[in-house]
């Protein structure tokens, strides 16, 4: 029988775990603080920020939006994360992704100050991550990780195959399960449109995690019996609704959902992980920055 992981009911443990260590925080005259700063206003990177700070909310933490005029030159991004770098209240922020045609999202990212790049993109923190030493574990990846973890599925010796190499799911979701520790340990094939025979490398694996962005891409036959199924992907196809889409995941849920042992929906999955990992590194990046000790979840 296969069971469905509750990605809402692990997100909100994750967040109820971090309200001591922000009490301790806010105790110590050092609330945790988390900017979001949005250039332009695609409706889709307003919802996320907006539910970014409505979870900073609900946990404590001092959220603050910052708005750059989308046709703004890029100088005046700039000048908001220059200012954000060296504003003392704020411990992590993160600049909504996609940014404008004009907008190079790389030199943004380099601009952000390390020790404040929640997200974990810098190539600083994406270089520690490699090393083995993160500062941040990317939000997405590491809430994969604490999915397995709380539904007790061993990755040490097992076959994961990832269908994806993004910069922010595929990469570094890799390097964490394949890493010296006891949530990696983990024999990984990263698979992309360059892979010949997907399904080959996709039926061989204990845990296969899609993450590729194509609607239901990986379907029944793809996959073997008693296989984990983590669905990362999260995409709009028209639907007859009043909506007039659906949301499904680059997992095809119902032919899946009857050959894998575990499996995360879309929506309800993966997606309140990466947020609770957000507020996760936000208290990390207060603790180090402040010298303030807590205990993480």
């Amino acid at each position: 029988m296969t069971d469905i992981i509750d990605g809402n009911a692990v997100a909100d443990e994750i967040k109820s775990g971090l309200e001591g260590a922000i009490e301790t925080l806010a105790d110590a005259g050092a609330r945790p603080g988390l900017a979001t700063v949005l250039m332009g206003d695609d409706p889709a990177s307003q919802t996320y920020v907006n539910m970014k700070q409505r979870d900073c909310e609900e946990v404590g933490i001092e959220g603050r939006h910052v708005d750059v005029d989308g046709d703004a030159p890029p100088e005046r991004l700039y000048e908001q994360i220059d200012a954000l770098n060296d504003d003392p209240d704020i411990h992590g922020y993160l600049v909504q992704d996609p940014t404008p045609d004009h907008v190079d999202y790389r030199d943004v990212i380099r601009r952000i100050a390390p020790e404040k790049d929640v997200d974990g993109f810098h190539p600083e923190n994406v270089g520690r991550l490699v090393a083995g030493d993160a500062r941040f574990r990317p939000c997405t990846p590491h809430g994969v990780q604490k999915l397995l973890q709380a539904y007790d599925v061993e990755t040490e010796g097992a076959d994961v195959t990832i269908v994806g190499r993004s910069r922010i799911v595929g990469k570094p979701l890799a390097n964490l399960l394949v890493q010296k520790a006891d949530d990696g340990n983990a024999t990984v094939t990263v698979c992309h449109s360059r892979t010949e025979d997907l399904a080959e490398k996709t039926r061989n694996a204990d845990i296969l995690v899609a993450a590729v962005g194509v609607p239901e891409l990986v379907d029944g036959p793809m996959v073997s019996e008693g296989t984990v199924v983590i669905d990362v992907g999260i995409n709009r196809v028209e639907d007859d609704t009043e909506k007039g889409y659906e949301l499904v995941g680059d997992v095809d849920f119902k032919s899946v959902k009857s050959k894998a042992s575990l499996i995360t929906p879309v929506p309800g999955g993966v997606g309140p992980m990466t947020r609770a990992m957000l507020l996760y590194n936000t208290v990390k990046a207060a603790s180090v920055q402040e010298g303030v000790a807590v205990d993480l979840p």
